[in-house]
């Protein structure tokens, strides 16, 4: 139950995340597209000005570009912090694109001025990057300020010599501001898509994590269940044979308490399993977690394994630290034993297991000299019920391997090695196995 209601806080995370990560990129290319709009009007400010004698405000007008680099270097360095933006954030940056540009066009002709079709672009903009009712209202401020710029605006002084020709440097004005137009658009609404692409692939992706953690958890409370179930019957059993045990008539025959006492083993061993299922899902209480030596505690589950598992042969080398301590966790060891079970089936005569650390990493590389994984296993690696043994409910060993790695924030790779075999490698990151040192210092 825990393990649902922590899903059902996670989902609309996950529904947010993915736009927000993509505003981000957005954000940036908002960035870009305002440090060319700056350079572009002190450009042509310029040129206007001293190249073509036409007298600007040119105090007033150096004001917007300088704003708007102030702007960009804030919102970069907000950035460098944050990883998602939100709609709102958005929306205020290019309604600052539109009133930046609507000052530049007051102070050069208003309306008259050629450039006025640049509002065009932030509609298109708006369009692809806000919601419904933002770009609605970006829409509704780029036409109450261009029907302001019709009215009011500060007329440009011509020269004389410019005065004749006016009718074509409109016209020569309007061809670059729509060539200009067409270039940004085909550059930023093309990255833009990109991006936009990006955020529904992880989205998609999150989803698919999510419909997986709610078949682990269906399947967690069908093993628990059964456990609870199973833990009667086991219990009658264990009764039964020990007064069995205690028969003068089957006492007396050794061949039988043999066998008592193997079954005895055995009923022992399948309510221990049980135990581990409960306690793995949180419903075993009252135990203080054992802090325990890295090695020992991978020593003794390749040990336990192997005592299982009497035909196969483990070849085991483990070079972790010694000193460092972890807890206990019978998570990890159902891991390790989900990979090892694997690696048997598919070469039961031998397999090897070794253990070192890598960095902040502690790495554990299984191998075997069977078959081999499929093309399609390892395109494949992780989804459920993807088995090359061929028998029904199978393929799920690595599929909860990979979902209690990623949960761990661990790394599973899988290969076939290059003189036959598999290869099957997990990454723990020490800090989330609570390692610390043996003198008690946290790592």
């Amino acid at each position: 139950m825990r393990a649902l209601k922590i899903i059902s806080q996670t989902r609309p995370i996950l529904r947010n995340w993915p736009a927000e990560a993509a505003g981000r990129k957005n954000m940036l290319l908002l960035i870009q597209l305002r440090w060319i709009a700056a350079a572009g009007q002190l450009f042509t400010i310029l040129i206007v000005h001293y190249g073509m004698g036409i007298r600007l405000p040119l105090l007033v007008m150096m004001i917007v570009p300088v704003a708007a680099t102030g702007l960009n270097l804030g919102s970069l360095a907000v950035l460098r912090r944050r990883q998602t933006v939100a709609n709102a954030e958005l929306f205020l940056a290019l309604l600052f694109d539109v009133v930046a540009l609507t000052i530049q066009l007051y102070l050069s002709g208003g309306a008259t001025n050629p450039f006025i079709y640049l509002y065009l672009l932030q509609v298109v903009l708006g369009a692809i990057l806000l919601d419904t009712l933002s770009a609605w209202a970006i829409v509704f401020a780029t036409s109450v300020f261009a029907a302001i710029l019709a009215k009011f605006y500060w007329p440009l002084v011509l020269p004389s010599a410019l005065a004749e020709s006016l009718f074509e440097m409109h016209i020569i004005g309007a061809w670059i501001c729509f060539a200009l137009i067409a270039v940004l658009l085909v550059v930023f609404v093309t990255r833009i898509n990109r991006n936009l692409q990006a955020r529904d692939a992880r989205l998609a992706d999150m989803r698919q994590r999510a419909a997986e953690e709610d078949h682990i958890v269906r399947m967690g409370l069908l093993a628990s269940g059964a456990a609870h179930e199973l833990g009667t019957p086991l219990s009658s059993l264990a009764v039964i044979l020990n007064d069995w045990k205690r028969m003068p008539a089957l006492a007396a025959q050794p061949g039988i308490i043999g066998e008592i006492e193997e079954m005895q083993v055995a009923v022992q061993r399948c309510k221990t399993i049980l135990s581990g299922i409960l306690l793995s899902s949180g419903e075993a209480r009252g135990e203080a977690p054992t802090i325990i030596s890295i090695r020992i505690f991978l020593d003794y589950i390749v040990k336990e394994w192997s005592v299982a598992h009497a035909g196969v042969e483990v070849d085991y080398d483990n070079s972790a630290d010694a000193g460092l301590e972890i807890v206990a966790d019978p998570v990890l060891k159902q891991v390790i034993y989900n990979v090892l079970d694997n690696a048997s089936e598919a070469s039961p005569d031998w397999i090897s297991l070794s253990v070192d650390q890598q960095g902040d990493f502690l790495r554990l590389v299984v191998r075997d000299d069977g078959p081999g994984f499929a093309p399609g296993m390892l395109e494949n690696l992780g989804k459920p019920y993807q088995s090359s043994k061929g028998k029904q409910g199978g393929g799920l060993g690595l599929f909860l391997v990979l979902n209690v790695m990623r949960k761990l924030g661990g790394e599973v790779t899988a290969e076939n090695g290059v003189m036959g075999g598999a290869i099957v490698t997990l990454l723990f990151p020490l800090d989330t196995l609570g390692v610390r040192r043996g003198d008690g210092d946290v790592r």
